[in-house]
């Protein structure tokens, strides 16, 4: 079982175990709402190009709140077995499902108050931090100043290159990936100028 199917299970999990009607970290959605987005993402390619281009928000809005009134144990089973067979994403989907299983299984877990980070393998936090060096580029692209991603043991990786300040994001791999994909309940410390570094902490670090 790959990361992206361990995570899956897991968040399978603890959907179940707070109930639909909890809080997440996207916005105004409830565990509810997110299942439904992971159903959508996955079933209905019509739909999901709403997630990317705005003309489809809407057919997107009312394909994700249909799947929202189905059964809540229906919606975690259609979650547990992913991407059917015939989904764009079933091949690729250790992959393309990494960081959107992994993420919004924290999503869920750090809207709860006491939220405490997990602690991942050697081996989990090696595979978030190769697609966080990968998908950093795209995360800080708006940055005005230079951003380098560190991990407690020394690796770096520099996401944004531009002349002037450096700001310096430090934290396990798993921290860096949730803050790349634009949240701000993480565990990390920075280097480098103040103002430099709130320009990069406020930065809107959507995908």
């Amino acid at each position: 079982m790959n990361m992206a199917q361990r995570e899956r299970r897991d968040l399978v999990e603890t959907m179940s175990a707070v109930g639909p009607d909890a809080p997440t970290l996207c916005g105004t959605w409830t565990v509810r709402d997110l299942a439904a987005h992971l159903i959508v993402r996955e079933r209905r390619p019509d739909a999901s190009l709403g997630i990317m281009l705005k003309p489809f928000a809407g057919h997107l809005e009312s394909v994700q709140n249909k799947a929202a009134a189905k059964p809540f144990d229906d919606l975690l089973e259609l979650v547990r077995t992913g991407p059917p067979l015939w989904s764009p994403l079933k091949p690729i989907d250790a992959v393309a499902n990494l960081g959107e299983m992994f993420v919004h299984h924290e999503d869920v877990r750090r809207a709860a108050p006491g939220w405490e980070p997990r602690r991942l393998d050697a081996d989990d936090e090696t595979t978030l931090w190769n697609m966080v060096r990968r998908m950093g580029r795209a995360a800080y692209r708006k940055s005005p100043v230079a951003v380098v991603l560190e991990t407690q043991d020394g690796r770096q990786a520099q996401v944004k290159k531009v002349q002037g300040p450096v700001v310096t994001l430090v934290g396990a791999p798993s921290e860096l990936v949730l803050h790349a994909f634009g949240r701000d309940q993480v565990r990390i410390e920075t280097r480098g100028e103040p103002d430099a570094v709130r320009a990069v902490l406020e930065l809107d670090r959507s995908i």
